[in-house]
């Protein structure tokens, strides 16, 4: 047996090779020493003709799966070796295979999976472009692009779809291998590169399904086509811009809470839910398609009832599209097949409310949902209304469905009546009142008598076979002779619902086309029903799109910020662009709302091209094609960034990526650095923006003077936050007026913060004697804005290999080694 173990765990060195023994996965050796430590299972030992004693531990095979988990969820890959061949039909050792290799990116259960979210497993191949592809295996969703930019977009745009595991080619691991660390991203080498069939098939693409054959092992016929989509097609908004907005995680907590899908995720099902996430990660960049959208939502609204039935229907919808996965993979049970059956049976009455309807849109939705009549029928006759989870069970197929199944149930039935029969048949004849007829998987049936009636047992018919402390048990030969037709009743009929069971399987298998169709159609119309929820509960309003850059939003607000309020009154605010005016230059005090501002009209956007109706009285707005955020401050630790640093590169991406179609969003700029070099920096942001992209930009800060900018560009417009004082005490009014803020109220700030008096004082006494200065007073405009003009000059060969080096790019590893270098060609003299 040891032998077999080391020849198969020759083929899986990286792998904890799962070895089924029984009733038992056991682990050996290093596997086993490295397992029992993070499982905190006990390491054991076992001769097998070693010198020493192996090292071993094992786990019951029916609860595997949460310690295949555990481990899955650290980054480590499980082989599963399974017996293939019945032990009692075997001489000698039982044939084994690995029949699964399960990686981070192919886990599809478990209390780390939520059914809510797509779970991806993705594969690059690096040409120009970059090509991606990934995977959700559970679902059987499949999508394949391509990304321009450096390796670091590559692992923004993974971390963006949160791809839990990514395949690579030997020769691009090397590349991508410190790259994967940093981003706390699992890379799996793959060294069955395929040849590209035809120039336009993604490689990625046939990368990824040989990893998937390799790996799984069984049928993917739930995988479906790949959809190959440009980014172009939708609003690109980078992992920064998702992280700054909390679209779909908080930035406080962590969670969905006072996130975008927490404020819209109105829907029924779990797929519902999975196709929310995937619209806010990629709205649309399309008039006609997201127009579409909003039309459907519209009709929703016009007709509460219908709206109404279809919400309850879709209450007895489970998630089809896991369900379909089961199917292909072989793992369907009782439970997913009667949860199927029940989700088909909504289809017809969907199909019917909606091709009812009056509205043209909603009729062509339910055109969208093939009734499947087929399958429908198949389950309703074949699977029992509640069957059991396991097919061990027994009963997981309809009574009346098969003629010979029912016989075996037949005889194994009337075979439990006769022992009931005979149980107080003989308790009467005995006078044994507590005479029972039992089984176990040793003996069979048996009678059992307890002592104090054990001599009342005639011993011409009853055979003693086994003594217990307080009782006897007892065979008779007619108990024996039912007993055989009893258990074989069962057995032939545990047999052959099995095989019935994998048979319907199947059937429902050549469906799976039209089933995901259905699937993909109501996930959509889940979708749709919450946005229209959302429209109606936080009085949203349909917006309008224009093909220029101008933006009219009229009394917008926050939405998220508005429900956190609990229906306090929120102060809703305009944001006016024009083709003249696209640029806003945001003062005013901290804690007055710039920053809220700012991402209200983000999220307002968002929502828009997601086909959502949005959170104002009137919203004509431009179809953006990027949004780029620099707002808040954190050090990114990990990275070795400071807030400064982050800060800068985020602009850089912002700056670098932006067309004149794309909205920025910059809050105080330059902050976490000196006044002088803050400010300079965000005045050349600003008139780099103005002049060579053309963006719409709003820009928020606390150098007053930058406001005199309004004048040198002819683009930039000031607006403010506005305050009062009430007995030397800040009122934040949150109302956006136009012109600069008069003053930063910063010492009220710190006064609300309850600072210790005796520092606000200071700072008052302080800030009078500044402002007495007659030379206080700085200008940044001072000199035109002309090109630089350059000198030819020698540079020493270190200062030209600096002035080569793209800073932005390096790990602070890669620059510790490259200033090391420099470092001793100067000491050398050179």
């Amino acid at each position: 047996m040891m032998q077999q173990y080391l020849s198969i765990k020759k083929d899986y060195p990286e792998e904890f090779l799962f070895f089924r023994l029984g009733d038992f996965y056991e682990l050996f050796f290093e596997d086993a020493k490295k397992a029992s430590a993070i499982l905190e299972i006990t390491l054991t030992g076992k001769d097998a003709g070693a010198k020493e004693r192996i090292p071993m531990c094992g786990v019951p095979y029916h609860s595997a799966a949460s310690y295949i988990e555990t481990l899955v969820s650290k980054g480590y890959r499980v082989a599963i070796c399974e017996q293939v061949e019945n032990p009692k039909h075997t001489k000698g050792i039982v044939k084994r295979e690995v029949v699964q290799v399960i990686t981070p990116g192919t886990l599809l259960e478990g209390k780390t999976i939520a059914s809510s979210e797509n779970h991806y497993l993705g594969a690059v191949v690096l040409t120009d472009p970059i090509e991606l592809a990934y995977v959700d295996l559970a679902t059987g969703e499949a999508y394949a692009t391509i990304l321009s930019g450096s390796h670091k977009t590559l692992f923004a745009k993974a971390q963006e779809l949160n791809i839990k595991e990514l395949v690579v080619g030997e020769a691009d691991a090397i590349l991508l291998e410190e790259l994967g660390e940093s981003f706390d991203l699992p890379l799996a080498v793959h060294t069955n590169l395929p040849e590209r069939e035809v120039q336009e098939d993604s490689l990625a693409a046939q990368l990824l399904l040989s990893y998937i054959t390799t790996t799984q092992k069984r049928s993917l016929s739930h995988l479906q086509d790949f959809i190959y989509y440009e980014q172009q097609q939708f609003l690109s908004i980078d992992s920064a811009s998702k992280r700054n907005l909390e679209l779909l995680k908080s930035l406080r907590s962590g969670d969905e809470k006072g996130t975008l899908v927490w404020l819209l995720d109105e829907t029924k099902t779990a797929m519902g839910s999975r196709k929310l996430k995937q619209w806010i990660h990629q709205p649309l960049a399309n008039r006609l398609a997201i127009e579409k959208r909003q039309n459907q939502v519209e009709a929703l609204l016009d007709d509460f009832l219908l709206h109404e039935e279809i919400k309850e229907l879709l209450t007895h919808v489970y998630d089809m599209e896991r369900l379909l996965g089961k199917v292909s993979f072989g793992t369907l049970n009782g439970k997913d097949a009667a949860q199927l059956r029940k989700t088909l049976q909504q289809l017809p009455k969907l199909k019917q409310l909606l091709q009812n309807s009056t509205h043209h849109e909603l009729q062509i939705l339910g055109e969208r949902l093939k009734d499947v009549l087929g399958c429908r029928e198949l389950l309703e006759e074949a699977i029992a209304e509640q069957p059991p989870l396991t097919l061990k069970e027994g009963g997981v197929i309809q009574s009346g469905y098969h003629e010979k199944l029912d016989q075996f149930r037949y005889a194994a039935t009337n075979g439990k009546d006769w022992l009931a029969e005979l149980e107080q048949k003989e308790r009467e004849r005995l006078g044994a009142k507590n005479l029972k007829i039992g089984y176990n998987r040793i003996f069979g049936y048996y009678i059992e008598l307890t002592k104090s009636v054990v001599h009342l047992a005639d011993e011409s018919r009853y055979i003693r076979k086994q003594t217990l402390a307080n009782a006897e048990r007892f065979i008779t030969e007619e108990l024996k002779e039912k007993e055989t037709l009893i258990l074989n009743a069962q057995e032939e009929a545990l047999l052959l619902e099995t095989q019935l069971f994998e048979e319907v399987r199947l059937k429902v298998q050549s469906y799976m086309a039209d089933l995901q169709a259905a699937a993909d159609g109501l996930s959509e119309i889940d979708v749709l029903q919450a946005f229209a929820v959302c429209a109606n509960r936080y009085q949203l309003t349909r917006p309008t799109f224009t093909t220029n850059r101008e933006m009219i939003i009229k009394e917008g607000r926050h939405p998220i910020v508005e429900k956190m309020m609990n229906n306090q009154h929120y102060v809703a605010n305009d944001c006016i662009l024009t083709e003249k005016a696209n640029m806003l230059l945001i003062t005013g005090p901290n804690m007055s709302g710039k920053s809220t501002y700012m991402r209200q009209i983000a999220i307002t956007i968002i929502m828009a091209q997601m086909g959502s109706f949005v959170p104002a009285e009137e919203a004509i707005l431009p179809i953006t094609d990027k949004i780029f955020t620099r707002i808040g401050a954190a050090d990114d630790l990990a990275g070795g960034q400071s807030t400064f640093m982050l800060e800068m590169v985020e602009s850089r991406n912002a700056i670098n990526g932006a067309t004149a179609n794309s909205l920025l969003l910059f809050d105080e700029i330059g902050r976490g650095t000196s006044t002088y070099d803050g400010m300079s920096l965000a005045q050349a942001m600003m008139e780099y923006i103005h002049d060579h992209i053309g963006a719409n930009t709003l820009f928020s800060t606390h150098y007053h003077e930058l406001t005199e900018l309004e004048g040198h560009l002819d683009h930039l417009k000031n607006v403010h936050v506005a305050a009062t004082e009430q007995d030397q005490k800040v009122v934040f009014l949150h109302k956006v007026k136009e012109g600069p803020a008069d003053k930063s109220y910063g010492i009220h700030v710190a006064e609300l913060a309850e600072l210790p008096p005796s520092i606000v004082e200071r700072a008052r006494e302080l800030l009078a004697g500044y402002e007495e200065q007659e030379d206080r007073q700085l200008s940044i405009f001072d000199f035109e804005r002309v090109e630089p003009v350059h000198k030819p000059q020698t540079l020493h060969p270190v200062v030209e290999k600096l002035q080569q080096l793209n800073v932005m790019e390096m790990t602070p590893l890669e620059a510790m080694n490259v200033l090391y270098k420099m470092q001793k060609e100067v000491q050398k003299g050179r």
